[in-house]
């Protein structure tokens, strides 16, 4: 079930405010050493899988990012995250790269979460500390959706041992439920859970355009 504001209690609406004014608090911006480190870290991740982005160049990939000092932040927090974010698609129509997470399980720094805040206050006790929509919203990235994680999954083999939430369509979440996907016996899987639910095995990967 959808949220209204309304419907919050003073002492959650207080909590969402100080969550709100906490991101756009953020500095978005890495020290110049940081910066290096995590160039070097993603060229290293590009040139070791040139089947996920082959005729790619990465001088081209780096001076779109130099030129978008938000968008490295929000890399570093994939990467910190344990995602191992790397290019994975080109819009040679408008020059963006996309990367996605492309660690082989679930990011380990981003699970046992809830699919997102309505579900997440839909628990009356043991609630985890956050929630993937909200953890996606703070990194600056977005959730894959199905179609997404169908397509990464063509690029090898990821959750083998773990799933990951990917975007929900409305009408699902209006009767409660999200959805999650993994790869098992050979095959990948969609399937869904109430969005107040978490698992220690369950993150989510993220996509962002540069």
């Amino acid at each position: 079930m959808l949220f209204a504001w309304f419907a919050y209690s003073s002492a959650t609406k207080r909590l969402l405010i100080q969550k709100m004014n906490n991101m756009k608090n953020i500095k978005k911006d890495l020290p110049p050493k940081q910066r290096d480190e995590l160039l070097a870290a993603l060229k290293a991740r590009f040139d070791a899988n040139k089947a996920r982005h082959p005729s790619l160049v990465w001088a081209k990939v780096q001076a779109r990012l130099e030129a978008q000092p938000d968008k490295l932040w929000s890399l570093a927090e994939m990467e910190r995250t344990g995602g191992e974010p790397d290019v994975v698609a080109h819009d040679k129509k408008s020059g963006e790269f996309v990367f996605m997470d492309c660690a082989p399980e679930s990011p380990a720094g981003r699970r046992s979460v809830c699919y997102d805040r309505a579900g997440w206050l839909s628990r009356k006790e043991a609630r985890p500390k956050t929630t993937a929509m909200d953890l996606a919203a703070e990194m600056g990235i977005a959730l894959l959706t199905e179609e997404e994680y169908l397509a990464l999954q063509k690029l090898g083999e990821f959750d083998t041992k773990t799933s990951s939430w990917v975007a929900t369509p409305a009408d699902i979440r209006e009767r409660g439920g999200a959805l999650y996907a993994e790869r098992r016996y050979g095959r990948v899987f969609v399937g869904h859970n109430g969005a107040q639910s978490y698992y220690a095995v369950r993150g989510f990967r993220g996509r962002l355009g540069v």
